[in-house]
């Protein structure tokens, strides 16, 4: 993943995904309401043709097989080589794998609701790997790639607080958007440090891109500053990036709330109905009064 393209790929994958989740969040939470939300870790694609049901599925287990392959076979050099940082990205794919192809098995089997939990602890495992393998990772990110590294640990620590409080509180609309906003975040996270990491025309002033490969116990990063104020300048730009992102994807929430809002509506009324029962006999003779809630969605 030490690339542009192997950064901006998987990095617009999680953003669409990120983003499709959201959406679909928070329309189920405005059809179904505060009572009758559940928690989903993928959701239908509704189309005339049911063979797309399962799109986001397939899509997420063929996409986790071809990026195995594709570290193991060291792209885009394409041969066998037996390099633990490709492998470890390997690793997180196939969490990826087993949590795609778990679910796609348990839906076609008509199990899934049986397995709702087993299905989050998976997704939840998906991000605790994640964490793991970046911040044990063989190769030592150093200088200013080793910082873009560790705010990206931040954004999966996210994930997994969220996942596991999804898993834990299916019912909690909160943990499922913080989850989905998250994820969003790894992704424009992921193209960030491809432009600004791997992109020449990106590198911070005073920076320029390494290419050589680390010898004896000298650590290069991708990126190296010639200054303290140089690196220190670079470092305070990266933080302002993680903040700036954060802040548009909040606010391109914010409108996916409101534009929902205005097309899923749910309203109530209370309508007190008096209730004449003709018959001594009748059980429905001592109640007097009925209250009956009414509660229309309209989309």
């Amino acid at each position: 993943m030490g690339t542009f393209v192997g950064h901006i790929v998987p990095g617009l994958a999680l953003a669409l995904l990120g983003l499709w989740h959201t959406i679909n969040i928070i329309k189920s939470y405005l059809v179904k309401g505060p009572a009758n939300f559940t928690v989903r870790f993928w959701y239908h694609f509704n189309t005339p043709h049911s063979r797309f049901k399962h799109l986001e599925l397939v899509s997420i287990l063929s996409f986790s097989v071809l990026a195995i392959f594709m570290q193991i076979l060291d792209f885009p050099h394409f041969q066998y080589a037996f390099k633990l940082d490709n492998f470890e990205h390997a690793t997180m794919f196939i969490h990826l794998a087993l949590f795609a192809g778990f679910s796609l098995s348990a839906e076609l089997t008509d199990s899934l609701d049986l397995f709702s939990g087993f299905v989050g602890t998976l997704a939840s495992s998906v991000f605790s790997q994640e964490l793991f393998l970046l911040h044990f990772h063989s190769t030592d990110h150093v200088g200013l790639e080793g910082h873009y590294h560790w705010l990206l640990q931040l954004i999966v620590l996210v994930s997994l607080v969220a996942s596991v409080a999804a898993t834990a509180f299916p019912n909690n609309f909160t943990a499922a958007l913080v989850l989905s906003i998250s994820v969003i975040f790894q992704g424009c996270w992921f193209i960030n440090m491809g432009f600004m990491l791997w992109f020449p025309a990106f590198v911070p002033e005073g920076c320029a891109m390494n290419l050589a490969k680390s010898s004896g116990n000298e650590m290069l990063g991708a990126v190296t500053c010639g200054s303290k104020e140089a690196d220190f300048r670079a470092r305070g730009l990266a933080n302002l990036q993680f903040s700036w992102i954060l802040s548009a994807i909040l606010i391109l929430a914010g409108i996916v709330c409101l534009k929902l809002a205005r097309k899923c509506t749910i309203t109530e009324r209370l309508e007190y109905e008096r209730l004449q029962i003709k018959g001594a006999d009748s059980p429905m003779a001592n109640e007097g009064f009925k209250q009956t809630k009414y509660s229309t969605t309209v989309c």
